[in-house]
């Protein structure tokens, strides 16, 4: 015995949803979820309702597939796809596409450990990626002398010092971050991190190998 059970989602009440509806009527589904609500909310309760129906009728012995338009219906990001997935292969129901690059069926005990590995990998290519446009939108403010994360806590003097702890004294960052003190701000008397010495060090001398030297006359 097979039960096909359809899921269809849009986002906002001005998206149109009867045309996910009617390929899933046609694909065969016996029950058919179907809600208005943004891949931003937490708990999808036609989503959550698809999944519980899905365990029941496996534990009554039933092959189960989900069957959906198209991946992004299931989830916003690739973190969310993973967590999809694997309550599926949790539960040995299968995943069926209908459209798009992964259209077709998904058998999680078989060649479907693809699919939730191509997942995984997506998770993680996602990961990468917020954290290199974070990387990059910093140092972009940076290069317009914006001050990342807020009030900057360094200024000349405790560059200068810094410099000077390390170059001439050979302290460790721990060190000379215990010898400076943050004068502005709501840090105001209290140490930089070392993580902060670090960085400010590493812009100074970052800043410094690419100031041309001036021949001597």
């Amino acid at each position: 015995m097979e039960v096909r059970l359809g899921y269809a989602r849009v986002s906002s009440r001005g998206q149109e949803i009867q045309s996910q509806v009617d390929a899933l009527e046609a694909s065969g589904v016996h029950r058919l979820f179907q809600e208005c609500i943004s891949t931003g909310v937490r708990e999808r309760p036609e989503m959550k309702a698809a999944l519980a129906a899905a365990r029941d009728y496996r534990s009554l012995g039933a092959k189960v597939t989900l069957a959906v338009h198209e991946m992004k219906r299931l989830g916003r990001g690739a973190l969310e796809l993973l967590k999809v997935a694997e309550e599926l292969r949790d539960a040995g129901i299968e995943l069926e596409f209908l459209t798009g690059p992964l259209a077709g069926r998904h058998d999680p005990a078989g060649h479907g450990a693809a699919l939730f590995a191509f997942f995984a990998a997506m998770a993680e290519s996602e990961r990468d990626y917020i954290r290199d446009k974070t990387l990059e939108g910093q140092e972009s403010a940076r290069t317009k002398g914006k001050a990342i994360g807020g009030v900057p806590v360094s200024d000349d003097d405790m560059l200068a010092t810094a410099v000077r702890l390390r170059d001439t004294d050979h302290l460790s960052l721990r060190e000379i971050a215990s010898r400076l003190v943050i004068r502005t701000g709501k840090k105001r008397g209290q140490h930089p991190s070392p993580a902060t010495v670090m960085r400010m060090l590493r812009e100074y001398d970052a800043q410094t190998a690419a100031t041309p030297v001036e021949p001597a006359c």
